[in-house]
C-alpha cells in the first residue's frame, strides 16, 4: 500500500491510499473467506461454495464492497499511526473510491483534524478581572434559608394566600379553549413566589381565599420549551383548596445551636461568611479566566471542524442528561413532554459548544508555545497536600489513587500555571462599581 496525505479545506486532511492488483486480489479473497457463509448456492452446503461459483451466481462484484472495507479498516489506522505527529484526527472520515480497476484501487478519506489556531496576541493586553466579596445581605439570606428549613407549617384559614405560602390548588389550562398536555393537575402544592410556574401565574393566586375559584390569565414566554405554546396566551381555571403558612423560628443563639450545632449566632455568621467567600473566590477566578479567554479569542483565527463541535455538544447534552437523572427523569421523556425534537435541543448548545472548543484550542496552543508543564516535583507536592487533607501518609494515599487521578493532577497544575502566566503578563484591571 502506498499513501499520501495533503491538507485540505476546513481543517481536514485528504488521505489517499493506493493498492496494487495483488493487494486487491488478496482483499477480495479475504472478503470471500469472511462472508461466504451468507451465500446459498444450489448443490453446495451453505458456506461451502467455491468463490468462483458464488461470483458466477451473484455477480463478479459480489465481494467488492467487503474487500474495500477490509483494505480501509486494515490500513487506515496504520496511516494515522505514522502521521500522528503531523495531525490529530477528531472525527470519522468521509471515504470514497477514486480509482477502481483490476490493477489498482485507490481509496480517499477526507478526515477532520484538530485545527491550528492562530492567535495574534495573548500577552500585553488590558483585561478585566473580577473580585466578588461576601455582603451582609448574603449572610442574612443564608440565615433566612435556615429559618425557612426549620419553619413549622401551619394551616391558614383566616386570610388570603400570600407570597411564601404553600397553596394547594387544582388547575386546568387551555389555549384557545383547548386543553394542552401537562396543563392540568389536582391537589398540586405550589409555593407562591417561587417562580415555579409561568410568569404572572403565582401573582394571581396571591390574594385568593380557601375554596375560591378564578381564571388566571397568562402568556407563555417566547422562549418556552414547547414549540406549540411559545408566546401563546393561556387561561388556567384555578381552585384554591388549602393554604399552608410558615411559622419561622426566632433567630437566637439557642436556635443556632439546635439547628447547626454551632455555639452562637456570631459563630454561625463567621463560618457562613468564610464558606461563602470560598465560593466567591472560585466565582471570581472562573470569571477572570473566562474574561482572559474571551479577550484572546477576539484575536484568534481558526476553522473548527463540525466534528469537534458535535463532540462538545455530546458532552453538554450528557451533562444535562445526568442532571435530569438526579431528578428521576430521562432525556427522551423530557423532550417528549416538551414536544421538542432532539435535533432542535442539540442546536441550542451549538454556540456554547463553539465557544468551549475555541477556548480549548487557545489553551492548548499557548501551553505548547510557552512549553508549560507539570514537573514530578509539582505533582508530588500536590499529592502531599491532598494526602495531608485526609490525614494520610503520601505512601498510603498513592496506593489508593487511580492512574487517571495522576493525569488529572498534572492537567490541573498545567492549567493553573497557564492562567498564572496570563495574569502576570497582561494588565488585569478591576472595573469600578457604578
Amino acid at each position: 500500500m502506498k499513501y499520501t496525505t495533503k491538507a485540505a479545506e476546513k481543517s481536514t486532511v485528504k488521505i489517499t491510499m493506493t493498492f496494487d492488483g495483488e493487494e486487491w486480489k488478496e482483499a477480495i479473497n479475504k472478503a470471500y473467506l469472511q462472508t461466504r457463509s451468507k451465500f446459498a448456492v444450489n448443490g453446495f452446503r451453505k458456506g461451502k461454495a467455491p468463490r468462483n461459483v458464488i461470483e458466477s451466481a451473484y455477480g463478479k462484484g459480489v465481494f467488492f464492497e467487503d474487500a474495500l472495507n477490509i483494505l480501509f479498516s486494515e490500513n487506515y489506522p496504520t496511516v494515522l499511526d505514522k502521521k500522528a505527529k503531523d495531525f490529530t484526527v477528531v472525527g470519522d472520515p468521509d471515504v470514497s473510491v477514486e480509482d477502481f480497476t483490476d490493477e489498482k484501487v485507490s481509496l480517499v478519506a477526507i478526515v477532520p483534524v484538530k485545527p491550528d489556531v492562530k492567535i495574534s496576541a495573548y500577552t500585553g493586553m488590558k483585561i478585566q478581572k473580577f473580585e466578588y466579596t461576601v455582603k451582609d445581605e448574603e449572610i442574612d439570606a443564608e440565615i433566612a434559608r435556615l429559618q425557612d428549613r426549620n419553619a413549622r407549617k401551619v394551616e391558614v384559614t383566616d386570610r388570603p394566600a400570600q407570597n411564601g405560602d404553600i397553596a394547594n390548588i387544582d388547575f386546568v389550562g387551555t389555549v384557545d379553549g383547548v386543553k394542552f398536555e401537562g396543563g392540568e393537575a389536582q391537589g398540586f402544592d405550589l409555593t407562591l413566589g417561587s417562580g415555579q410556574f409561568i410568569p404572572g401565574f403565582e401573582d394571581q393566586v396571591v390574594g385568593m381565599n380557601v375554596g375560591e375559584s378564578k381564571d388566571v390569565n397568562v402568556t407563555f414566554p417566547e422562549n418556552y420549551q414547547a414549540e406549540n405554546l411559545k408566546g401563546k396566551p393561556a387561561v388556567f381555571a384555578v381552585k384554591l383548596n388549602a393554604i399552608q403558612g410558615k411559622e419561622l423560628p426566632e433567630v437566637t443563639d439557642e436556635f443556632i445551636k439546635e439547628a447547626t450545632k454551632m455555639e452562637s449566632l456570631d459563630a454561625y455568621k463567621a463560618k457562613t461568611k468564610e464558606r461563602l467567600q470560598v465560593q466567591a473566590d472560585r466565582r471570581s477566578n472562573d470569571a477572570t479566566e473566562n474574561s482572559i479567554l474571551e479577550a484572546i479569542a477576539k484575536n484568534a483565527e481558526v476553522e473548527i471542524p463540525q466534528a469537534m463541535i458535535e463532540r462538545e455538544i455530546d458532552g453538554l447534552v450528557q451533562k444535562f442528561e445526568y442532571q435530569l437523572m438526579y431528578q428521576g427523569l430521562k432525556l427522551d421523556d423530557y423532550l417528549n413532554f416538551l414536544k421538542v425534537p432532539k435535533a432542535d435541543f442539540r442546536k441550542n448548545y451549538e454556540e456554547q459548544a463553539k465557544k468551549n472548543v475555541l477556548s480549548q484550542l487557545i489553551i492548548g496552543k499557548i501551553i505548547e508555545t510557552e512549553k508549560i508543564e507539570a514537573t514530578e516535583a509539582d505533582v508530588d507536592a500536590q499529592i502531599a497536600k491532598q494526602a495531608e487533607s485526609v490525614e494520610k501518609s503520601v505512601e498510603d494515599y498513592k496506593k489508593g489513587m487511580d492512574p487517571r487521578q495522576f493525569d488529572y493532577i498534572r492537567s490541573d497544575i498545567i492549567i493553573t500555571k497557564l492562567f498564572d502566566f496570563l495574569k502576570a503578563n497582561n494588565e488585569m484591571y478591576l472595573e469600578e462599581s457604578k
